[in-house]
């Protein structure tokens, strides 16, 4: 068994039965499944960088850039498929993720698209502020707004999964250390 998919096992409670979450830390084995893209893409301006760091005991994935908004632009982004964490698989419906998180004390976004969405514009959103201190933030699906719609996200059809600095012009520091689903 990869070690991967060992890190995806869901964690057993005291009383011996499955845990309510999967765990995905951000680490030098998981890190190659995940991708910076800006909206240099599509014309836009905006410049930055993904890349892992540690503080202390922690590693963790940093985005850091600049986001500017001028020619039709405004995001950087560190996406991934979480192909790799199988969270798709479960007969469980999954309910939110939780994420530990700290950055410059701007507000954040985490977007999903799902096999319903159709263009790189349409996705799922929830925002988030990443103070200067590390913190546990929790977004149940239900807070996520879908971008063209008052459509519903199903937790369990998640294909992408972004950490995005988007929509006005400012500068990015948000790190993420770990990311966690639960049921």
């Amino acid at each position: 068994m990869r070690l991967i998919v060992l890190i995806m096992l869901i964690n057993l409670i005291t009383s011996g039965s499955i845990a309510e979450e999967i765990r995905i830390p951000f680490n030098k084995e998981n890190a190659k499944y995940w991708g910076y893209i800006s909206d240099r893409t599509m014309g836009g301006i905006s410049n930055g960088q993904a890349f892992l760091d540690e503080d202390r005991d922690t590693i963790f994935a940093r985005l850091t850039g600049n986001v500017s908004t001028e020619n039709n632009g405004g995001f950087i982004q560190l996406r991934s498929t979480l192909s790799f964490a199988n969270i798709n698989n479960f007969e469980k419906k999954l309910r939110g993720v939780r994420i530990n998180t700290k950055g410059n004390g701007e507000t954040y976004h985490i977007f999903i698209r799902t096999s319903k969405t159709q263009s790189y514009r349409d996705f799922y959103f929830a925002t988030f502020i990443a103070n200067e201190e590390w913190q546990v933030v929790d977004l149940p699906f239900t807070k996520f707004k879908h971008r063209f719609s008052n459509s519903v996200l199903d937790g369990n059809d998640i294909q992408t999964f972004g950490i995005v600095a988007y929509g006005r012009d400012f500068v990015s520091d948000v790190s993420v250390s770990e990311i966690i689903f639960y049921f």
